[in-house]
């Protein structure tokens, strides 16, 4: 919790959190009117897919540029484009008149998403170098907060009952709080560092850290979407017990977020990554029982493993020796998010062919497959 006490009390590390804080607040804040814009629209659930992969699309299209323009304008200055970036974009696609402009809009809702993650990722790794200081973590910790607040605003709903109303107070609540903040961090450039040519040795960590990426970001996403079904269909779940297991996963990588920074301190982050594989191997064995109060812990366990991964390998990546660390933190982020949206998917059709309980041991073996890559992480180092 150190890292949690030094955010909250010194504000060179709180504004970058707060951009954490307010990416997930953007996205947050759009997802809860996907309804609200599929009914104005009046467009069917194929088509509203279609135009929530533009906003996929968008993420992906900026990841080759992001690290051009980091390392042109400045990690601050970068991190700060994304914020106004968002602000604008995010009022789009509640804008968005017809279902074309929905889809360029929320292509350019994604562009700004991708940004400003990788930007604030590498003003984290840049700042934790520059102070010795870790609170990666943490950060993550704060965009998990993100959804809290997103949350708690979706019961302004009926109150404000005006979609873009709620789009518009949101936006300029959170430039606000960035704006009073980007002094602490705008000026932030990344540290020069000896580049050295492209080569396969070079190559070699960064593939490792985004196989790692991949499949614990696929994991992520698989539990958030197919938890509440695994309990109704396998555990046999009573009605109120379905969305337990989401919310133990949620609290629990909230929780772990808050708590990983010192823990890296103290073992290092491979080490730690490993620490959460195990963790997560053990969740899936207790999903598996069958059992709705094991796999409910086991969701728990999930959330806690999971929890500390993408922050160290975001932390790994923006230190690989030889590589900027805004390429890193990009590559890492574009396999990280590959995985994200092809993992629920993929386990979709294993679940269909297969059977649900089927896909759930392929993510037990996607654990398996991180903690092996550990060791080659640990070996290298």
């Amino acid at each position: 919790m150190k890292s949690l006490q030094l955010i909250l009390s010194n504000p060179r590390y709180f504004a970058p959190a707060f951009v954490f804080t307010s990416l997930n607040i953007w996205f947050g804040t759009w997802a809860i009117y996907i309804p609200s814009v599929k009914e104005k629209l009046q467009i069917d659930k194929a088509d509203l897919g279609i135009a929530i992969f533009f906003l996929s699309l968008g993420v992906f299209a900026i990841f080759p540029l992001a690290s051009k323009i980091i390392n042109r304008l400045g990690v601050g200055r970068a991190t700060w484009l994304g914020v106004v970036l968002n602000s604008i974009t995010a009022l789009l696609p509640l804008l968005a008149p017809n279902y074309y402009l929905l889809c360029a809009s929320l292509f350019l809702f994604g562009t700004s998403n991708g940004l400003t993650d990788i930007a604030m990722n590498t003003l984290v790794t840049e700042i934790e170098k520059e102070d010795k200081r870790n609170f990666m973590s943490a950060a993550h910790g704060f965009f998990s907060l993100g959804g809290v607040l997103v949350g708690l605003g979706s019961l302004l709903i009926p109150v404000i009952n005006n979609p873009f109303l709620h789009m518009l107070f949101t936006v300029i609540l959170v430039l606000l709080v960035n704006f009073t903040l980007k002094k602490k961090y705008y000026s932030i450039e990344a540290a020069p560092i000896q580049k050295e040519p492209l080569s396969l040795n070079l190559f070699k960590p960064l593939f490792v850290l985004g196989i790692i990426g991949f499949v614990s970001m696929g994991s992520e996403g698989a539990i958030v979407d197919w938890s509440a079904l695994y309990l109704k269909e396998i555990t046999l779940a009573p009605e109120s017990l379905i969305g337990a297991g989401f919310l133990a996963f949620s609290a629990m990588m909230t929780l772990g977020r808050f708590l990983g920074d010192g823990i890296s301190q103290r073992i290092g982050s491979v080490k730690l990554v490993a620490l959460g594989a195990l963790i997560a191997i053990l969740g899936f064995i207790m999903v598996l029982s069958t059992n709705t109060v094991l796999a409910i812990f086991g969701f728990a366990l999930n959330g806690l493993g999971f929890s500390v991964m993408v922050p160290e390998l975001f932390r790994i990546g923006g230190n690989v020796k030889g590589v900027e660390s805004s390429q890193g933190v990009a590559f890492i982020a574009g396999t990280g998010y590959s995985g994200f949206l092809l993992g629920p998917v993929i386990l979709g059709f294993l679940a269909e062919g297969i059977s649900l309980k089927a896909s759930f041991w392929a993510l037990l073996i996607c654990s398996l497959i991180i903690l092996l890559a550990t060791f080659r992480l640990y070996r290298r180092g």
